[in-house]
Formats: structure tokens, C-alpha cells, sequence
């Protein structure tokens, strides 16, 4: 037997709902602090430390995101829409 059903809620009545903490502070502080600290930031490598910092991956998350960027670059580039790169093993 299979039951379906549809709640039409918001994110944050769902959340209430679940009993889930409200973390809309939390990320407010979190975005208002990546762009204060981003403001006059104009060298690479100084971006890169502060992406570092702030990442919550740290370098796993970096070298994750630099990985995708690669493939897409990649993508873009052979007009195949998808990686040119493929390993074996």
C-alpha cells in the first residue's frame, strides 16, 4: 500500500514543523562576514586564504569546486557537454 502526501508550506513552517533550529541568523552573519572580509580584496592569492577560511570544506571543498570548474572548462571548450577527461582503472 503506498500513500502520497502533499504539504504546501514554507521552508520555515516546515522547518517549525520538523523541529529543525532556525539558522537564518547564523547564515546572515556568515554571508555579511564573506563580504565584508571580500571587500578590497583584489590579489589571488589573498582570495584563495579567504575562501580557505571560510569555506566549510576547507581545502577538500576547494580542490572539489576547482575539479568542477576544470570539467566545465573543459566541457565548454570541446562543445561535448560533458568531461574530456576520463581515467581508467
Amino acid at each position: 500500500m503506498k500513500f502520497t502526501v502533499d504539504v504546501e508550506c514554507t521552508p520555515e513552517e516546515a522547518r517549525n514543523f520538523l523541529g529543525l533550529p532556525d539558522m537564518t541568523r547564523v547564515h546572515d552573519l556568515y554571508i555579511q562576514s564573506v563580504m565584508d572580509a571580500m571587500s578590497g580584496q583584489t590579489n589571488v592569492e589573498q582570495m584563495q586564504r579567504l575562501v580557505q577560511t571560510l569555506s566549510p570544506l576547507g581545502d577538500a571543498g576547494l580542490k572539489l569546486f576547482s575539479n568542477l570548474m576544470d570539467i566545465g572548462i573543459g566541457a565548454a571548450g570541446s562543445g561535448t557537454g560533458g568531461s574530456t577527461k576520463k581515467k581508467s582503472g
